[in-house]
């Protein structure tokens, strides 16, 4: 099975900057997107950034300039560099893949545990 595991979350003060990680594991046959999202006490999920396959990046407006999303494909590994971080951005941070594990499947969204990241002021 697909497996997405988040890892890099902490407690930080405002104004600092962390790095989380995705590591996959499992077959996948096509990678459509990843992405990162998250959730604070009390809110709905929400998107934070997105990467296609081809490499092209969508961020949620306000986190522009902050947040950058990258990937390491030769270790199948998803990161977001957060900077500048504020106590708005407190929430639990979802890894996120779109993708088929083989030619035959229709797409489906594969959602890793979450890592809380939580920002002092």
């Amino acid at each position: 099975q697909v497996q997405l595991v988040e890892s890099g979350g902490g407690l930080v003060q405002a104004g600092g900057s962390l790095r989380l990680s995705c590591a996959t594991s499992g077959t996948i046959y096509r990678v459509n997107a990843m992405g990162w999202y998250r959730q604070g006490p009390g809110k709905q999920r929400e998107l934070v950034a997105t990467m296609s396959s081809g490499g092209s990046t969508n961020y949620a407006d306000s986190l522009k300039g902050r947040f950058t999303i990258s990937r390491d494909n030769a270790k199948n590994k998803v990161y977001l560099q957060m900077n500048s971080l504020k106590p708005e951005d407190t929430a639990v941070y979802y890894c996120n893949l779109r993708g088929k594990v083989d030619y035959f499947d229709n797409a489906v969204d594969y959602w890793g545990k979450g890592t809380l990241v939580t920002v002092s002021s």
